[in-house]
């Protein structure tokens, strides 16, 4: 167990800054000698297909490191995912998601002390409320709308970084507490590897038109233009790494499904078609999705 911290306790020495593969190497080192640590990340994902990793946190027992995924290949740390120290993580599971992306693999065990919370009885927290429950200390409210892939990385954003894991571990602790006098622990650690074990793989583009609002109302052709145009556009902005919307707007996608247009003119009346859908290399593409949509069995 880790000694709670609170509010007018001792606070851990400024988080190293780790850019170098040699800084990156002793902080891996330390982590191999410990049974638990507490992760976070911080990703943008507005302007790409995939998130993009920002910045990582890690503390452990006795140290704390921000590391700079934009300067340091990060893939060494998974020697310390294949080892069977837990991963303390905060509502985690798009941090799994993206750490499977960048690293290659994921931990043996978490700890995620958002489910845990539940367990308690608290619903479902933020790190701040649960901070607040549990350890008696006020986390610093970050800004949503933080770019964190500037550098440098000014003093306020280094430690609002670090306040994400500062007291996890405490709190990963006293939640454990309460588990263990209401026997729920067990319940809880299984549904941590329950998420654990999530199929993280990338979805089957053929089923992206699930996502478009309205998608149950299709009716007969419509059903088969909309899963063959929506994967046409995931495919083409996964190729190109930006978001689905910047290569045809949610507005452009329901028009070409409702409308099946089936001449580039066709296309051209539809509301939200812009030029760019329009050169060559493109409006073929839509048109011959629609068509293959609209030959699928219903």
């Amino acid at each position: 167990m880790h000694d709670n911290p609170t509010a007018d306790g001792p606070r851990r020495s400024e988080p190293r800054w780790v850019d170098t593969r040699g800084e990156l190497d002793a902080v891996i080192a330390e982590l191999l000698t410990v049974d638990e640590y507490a992760l976070d990340t911080e990703f943008h994902g507005e302007r790409t297909y995939y998130p993009t990793l920002a910045l990582l946190q890690i503390a452990w027992p006795n140290g704390l490191a921000l590391i700079d995924p934009l300067a340091v290949d990060i893939t060494p740390l998974g020697a310390v995912f294949d080892t069977d120290a837990v991963m303390v993580v905060h509502a985690g599971d798009q941090d799994m998601t993206i750490l499977q992306r960048a690293i290659g693999r994921l931990p043996r065990r978490i700890f995620d002390t958002q489910i845990a919370a539940g367990f308690c009885g608290l619903g479902t927290p933020s790190l701040l409320n649960l901070a607040e429950k549990i350890v008696r200390v006020e986390l610093a409210k970050g800004d949503r709308l933080t770019d964190w892939t500037k550098r440098p990385l000014s003093d306020a954003q280094r430690r609002y970084a670090a306040g994400d894991v500062e007291y996890l571990l405490s709190i990963a602790d006293g939640l454990r507490r309460r588990l263990t006098q209401s026997g729920r622990l067990a319940w809880a650690e299984g549904e941590c590897d329950e998420r654990l074990r999530r199929d993280r793989e990338r979805p089957d583009p053929r089923t992206a038109w699930w996502k478009i609002k309205g998608h149950r109302q299709l009716r007969g052709k419509a059903r088969g233009v909309a899963q063959e145009v929506a994967a046409w556009r995931e495919l083409r902005a996964e190729a190109r790494d930006i978001p689905t919307r910047f290569v045809v707007s949610d507005m452009a996608l329901a028009g070409i499904i409702a409308r099946a247009p089936r001449t580039r003119d066709d296309l051209a009346s539809i509301r939200g078609i812009d030029g760019r859908l329009l050169r060559d290399d493109v409006a073929p593409e839509i048109l011959g999705a629609v068509e293959r949509g609209a030959a699928l069995e219903p």
